[in-house]
């Protein structure tokens, strides 16, 4: 008789390349020519980053920048889930943007569903912010990463725990 094999279907950013851009936007902003003078920062506070900057179009950039860096430490922009523009004080314009940790339980209940609709022998179980997936065959187990990975769930994934 076969053991049982197992993965986790999970959503983490790393906290630690996310700081890293965040300090790399921090000095190209401050060295390039058209951000001289203009109060434009970028923090970043718990799961989440503030962009601040004199008007929108300086935020535009800001943004591009910052996501031109999170690109290159391979934090997935599908983490990313950004609020609306508003004002701040002095006459700034501030946007905050979420960091997705975890999959939300909506997300898990679809994972889960179509998992299901695979037809594959296997077995799920939400487990607080992430999705177990087991089953007897690890090909069977292959076949529901492949599947998933094809298709457009909306958020950043990862394939976690793989045990055989």
């Amino acid at each position: 008789m076969s053991k049982e094999c197992s993965f986790d279907i999970a959503s983490k950013v790393d906290l630690q390349e996310v700081d890293n851009a965040v300090h790399q936007t921090g000095r190209e902003v401050a060295q390039r020519f058209d951000f001289k003078g203009s109060p434009a920062e970028v923090r970043r506070e718990d799961h989440a980053l503030v962009l601040a900057a004199e008007d929108e179009f300086r935020l535009k950039q800001l943004l591009d920048i910052l996501e031109t860096k999170l690109v290159k430490r391979q934090v997935p922009l599908k983490a990313l889930s950004r609020g609306p523009v508003g004002p701040a004080g002095g006459g700034r314009v501030r946007q905050r943007i979420e960091l997705q940790q975890g999959i939300p339980m909506e997300k898990a209940r679809e994972i889960v569903k179509l998992v299901k609709g695979t037809k594959r022998r296997v077995q799920t179980q939400i487990q607080e912010s992430q999705v177990r997936v087991f089953g007897r065959d690890r090909d069977e187990l292959q076949a529901v990463i492949r599947f998933l990975r094809e298709q457009d769930l909306g958020i950043h994934v990862q394939f976690l725990n793989y045990r055989s």
